[in-house]
């Protein structure tokens, strides 16, 4: 896709002019007819902006990738890390889920609530901070956990390291976190997720690794497992694999392949059984009357009222209209004998009488109200 084909409206413009030559290096990355797969990394992308998903960045995203807005608004109101209103600079999560919870996890959010005067997706008057409770951080063997816009900050968190790390953040500082990268403010860190490089200086050289995390890695080492083939130069295909026409076959045989030979077993034994039914369902068409395959709702429907017009004068004692037949059994006759039917539009027991002449003692109210 080239940029001189493409015009931008008024607002998605301004966004256009700053992000363009980075959205257009997304949409690369994907094969050519898949670019609608560039969606999530474009929503990242446009949050470096304004910190969140503006209409504008909604109409950037739809214009570049040919979709309309409301397809973009579906996936950016579906997840929980595009925000739909201004975020503060950093934002902290306290994982309140299970695990966290039972080991304190709901201890460290009230804490931080109480310290900084502002409940869950709030921002702090200064714009600094935006606080947050989280399902689940994935990190459960650290529990309980905070992060700062997504990277880990605090393992086994307690109130008091909470509040103290907000202390940091609101001073301008960048503590060193538990684990994982340097700390960044949350535009820095659409950058990361929109699948670009942070060319910060000593962006992932300060956090490290837990334990927990590097088992998995430490027992393949020990005991020599590995990828069998893998090679991590191998470049990833930008186009879509040619079609399997040998696998085709297989799967769609045509309609003149010759048929293949019946499964025994469970297979053959549910076949048999939706077969039976299927049986015993013609039977009961075949009792129906001669030329008559209706729904038999249907049928009832119109048997009752062949016009579907309005009920007539006459239908007031039987409840149906005068070319209808009666009902066909005793609990319909009756129901229908206690249903008063409506007529010209208005509700049931409704008419054209003033509402002192259906209630006198109303009328007497009215007098004295005089």
């Amino acid at each position: 896709m080239s940029d001189t084909t493409l015009e931008f409206s008024p607002a998605a413009a301004p966004l256009a002019d700053k992000l363009l030559a980075p959205a257009l290096e997304i949409l690369a990355r994907y094969p050519t007819g898949r670019e609608r797969s560039a969606l999530l990394p474009l929503l990242h992308l446009v949050q470096t902006e304004d910190g969140y998903v503006t209409p504008g960045g909604v109409a950037f995203c739809a214009e570049i990738l040919r979709i309309n807005k409301a397809q973009v608004g579906a996936v950016a109101t579906f997840y929980t890390m595009y925000k739909r209103r201004p975020t503060g600079d950093y934002l902290i999560s306290v994982c309140t889920n299970t695990l966290c919870n039972v080991l304190g996890g709901q201890e460290v959010y009230d804490g931080l609530v109480e310290h900084l005067g502002v409940g869950h997706d709030e921002t702090t008057a200064d714009g600094s901070i935006t606080l947050e409770h989280a399902e689940c951080l994935a990190a459960c063997d650290y529990a309980p956990v905070v992060t700062v816009n997504y990277d880990y900050a605090i393992d086994q968190a307690t109130p008091a390291a909470a509040v103290e790390l907000a202390e940091q953040l609101r001073r301008g500082e960048r503590p060193t976190p538990a684990r994982g990268s340097r700390i960044c403010t949350l535009k820095e860190m659409q950058i990361q997720l929109a699948g670009f490089a942070d060319e910060r200086e000593g962006a992932v050289a300060d956090g490290r690794a837990g334990a927990p995390s590097l088992r998995g890695v430490s027992l393949a080492q020990e005991h020599g497992v590995a990828v069998a083939d893998f090679n991590i130069d191998t470049a990833i295909p930008t186009t879509k694999p040619a079609r399997d026409e040998s696998a085709k076959a297989v799967k769609d045989p045509g309609p003149n392949a010759p048929a293949a030979p019946a499964k025994e077993g469970f297979v053959a034994k549910a076949a048999h059984a939706v077969k039976a039914v299927v049986g015993k369902v013609e039977e009961r068409v075949e009792h129906r009357k001669a030329g008559d395959v209706k729904d038999p709702e249907v049928r009832t429907a119109e048997h009752r009222n062949t016009t579907a017009s309005t009920p007539a004068t006459g239908a007031a004692k039987t409840g149906l209209p005068e070319s209808g037949a009666a009902p066909q059994n005793p609990a319909e006759s009756a129901g229908v004998a206690a249903n008063q039917p409506a007529g010209d539009g208005k509700p049931a027991g409704d008419s054209s009488a003033s509402p002192a002449a259906e209630n006198p003692s109303r009328k007497g109210s009215d007098e004295e109200t005089k």
